[in-house]
């Protein structure tokens, strides 16, 4: 039987973005998908958007969230909705490369792994390639991943038949590396996929640009969540800012 697979799309005010994200959704190769959009109560037309697709196709589906909660609970307010065994991510202003499902559920089942993701190419805000390619840093466990936090949401993938129900930490930012952690805990490591599979949309102004709030937020993981020792956070930081500007200047 084929398995489904549940995508998490939060959503806030990406009117500009959205359709291109939802459309990457519909063209894959792959078909047993549902498309979860959790509206975190944007106030441009990101949910008309969004529902002139729901009505074209039934398996996209919309929530709509009354106050604004931010990423962490927009994304857990989907993951509790989700079906599949199968839980996959994008962000509603990315793009996935049309054989990215096909791809990564057969990688999963040939190598009976939980946790996978992939290299991810670099968009700008107008969807053009930046000619630049980030690639994966091999299987990632937890020791490793707090070095070089390089997994980008939109390429992975989890098993929940293996790894059992989540969801994402209740924290202002870096949550996804804050659940990445946590499974990696478990015992499960993330595996890479050949790819790319995702195009990452770098947008002027946006929280993945700003690279001193990134590095505060990762510091603020190290510390507050993850509880490690100041010299141990010290190591990890200083590990985690090299291989930082190697994946943006290399």
């Amino acid at each position: 039987m084929t398995p489904l697979v549940s995508v998490i799309m939060p959503c806030y005010n990406a009117e500009r973005f959205i359709a291109q994200s939802i459309e990457s959704v519909m063209a894959q190769t792959f078909a047993s998908w549902e498309l979860l959009i959790t509206d975190d109560c944007s106030s441009d037309k990101s949910v008309d958007v969004v529902k002139r697709y729901c009505a074209k196709d039934k398996r996209i589906n919309l929530l709509e969230s009354k106050e604004h909660h931010g990423i962490a609970v927009t994304r857990n307010l989907s993951i509790e909705r989700a079906k599949g065994r199968f839980i996959a991510f994008l962000d509603s202003d990315d793009i996935w490369k049309s054989d990215k499902l096909e791809k990564q559920i057969g990688f999963m089942f040939e190598k009976d792994v939980a946790f996978t993701y992939s290299s991810y190419e670099i968009i700008d805000e107008q969807g053009n390639l930046k000619n630049k390619t980030v690639p994966d840093a091999g299987v990632m466990n937890y020791k490793k991943y707090l070095r070089n936090t390089i997994i980008c949401c939109g390429t992975v993938m989890l098993d929940r038949q293996k790894i059992g129900d989540f969801l994402t930490p209740i924290i202002a930012t870096s949550e996804d590396m804050s659940l990445w952690l946590k499974i990696m805990k478990k015992g499960y490591d993330a595996y890479p996929v050949p790819g790319p599979l995702n195009q990452y949309r770098i947008r002027p102004g946006s929280a993945s640009s700003n690279k001193f709030k990134a590095s505060r937020d990762v510091w603020r993981v190290y510390r507050n969540i993850e509880k490690l020792s100041w010299p141990s956070a010290a190591v990890n930081f200083i590990c985690y800012s090299f291989n930082a500007v190697k994946k943006h200047v290399f």
